[in-house]
């Protein structure tokens, strides 16, 4: 799904907003790294796990789902993939199972034989509908901008655009943030250009500041080549075409062309 990958994509890039989710510290994710890792002998892949950095065996891993569909075997595929992981990996560390749904409505699936592990602090599920009660800070409130109405996401966005600009004092960070609120809003009004997402943002007249100008010209904003390249996926996933992708980050077109066909490959390899 998209929004899967939006919120793997939200979690790379801002580790604490998952911490901030379970109640805890954002400043925990420094001790934390963020992938999908592979099992090999079984070929399959866990899309969201936390590992601990520096093998620190004290600190437990936590494996990510985010599940907007109802899935009637999603309990009894998520626990057999954590406990294969967990088997051919032979960490010692404990762990903890996190899912994340849209709502209640869409957590669906038996729950019978597994009620020890869904009634302990071994796993918690999170409801966006229901985040209210969490403290607010502006990772949540991104979170949120996922599953805000149409009608109100573009002021919505804005809003945290100003917050972004207030509270987030470094450029590269605060940058982050922006493109990422971008990348939400183009997900929820797929069939607006990237001018006019832009203009609906008001983040055309922050493009034309001396700061935004300034950071594009030493390169801190836009990043170097292998860091765009490793956006084309996540892009394509979203829909836009090879030659908005080349565009909007000034990448040539047989450049766009190579990671799509790479990217096409490996997902045929591991199906």
């Amino acid at each position: 799904m998209k929004t899967d990958t939006i919120f793997y994509q939200l979690f790379q890039s801002f580790p604490g907003i998952f911490f901030e989710l379970i109640n805890q510290s954002p400043d925990m994710a420094i001790a934390y790294q963020f992938s999908s890792v592979e099992v090999k002998q079984l070929a399959f892949r866990i899309d969201g796990v936390f590992l601990p950095k520096n093998q620190d065996i004290l600190s437990p891993i936590y494996f990510v789902e985010v599940q907007f569909q109802p899935d009637r075997k999603f309990y009894s595929r998520f626990f057999t993939e954590i406990f294969l992981y967990l088997d051919k990996t032979e960490l010692p560390n404990n762990w903890r199972g996190v899912v994340v749904y849209l709502s209640r409505s869409i957590d669906t699936a038996p729950r019978e034989r597994y009620i020890e592990l869904l009634t302990s602090e071994r796993v918690k599920c999170i409801y966006l509908d229901e985040l209210d009660s969490l403290e607010p800070s502006i990772g949540i409130e991104t979170v949120k901008l996922v599953i805000e109405p149409e009608s109100t996401a573009g002021r919505k966005a804005r809003e945290l655009i100003e917050l972004a600009k207030q509270q987030v004092a470094d450029e590269f960070n605060q940058r982050e943030i922006l493109q990422l609120i971008e990348t939400i809003i183009i997900y929820k009004f797929p069939q607006k250009s990237r001018e006019e997402i832009e203009q609906m943002l008001g983040l055309n007249e922050l493009k034309q500041t001396k700061v935004y100008q300034e950071a594009k010209k030493e390169g801190k904003l836009e990043g170097k080549l292998e860091g765009k390249l490793e956006a084309v996926p996540f892009m394509l996933s979203l829909g836009a075409t090879m030659e908005q992708i080349a565009e909007a980050l000034s990448l040539d077109i047989e450049q766009v062309r190579q990671v799509a066909q790479n990217n096409q490959s490996n997902q045929s390899q591991a199906d």
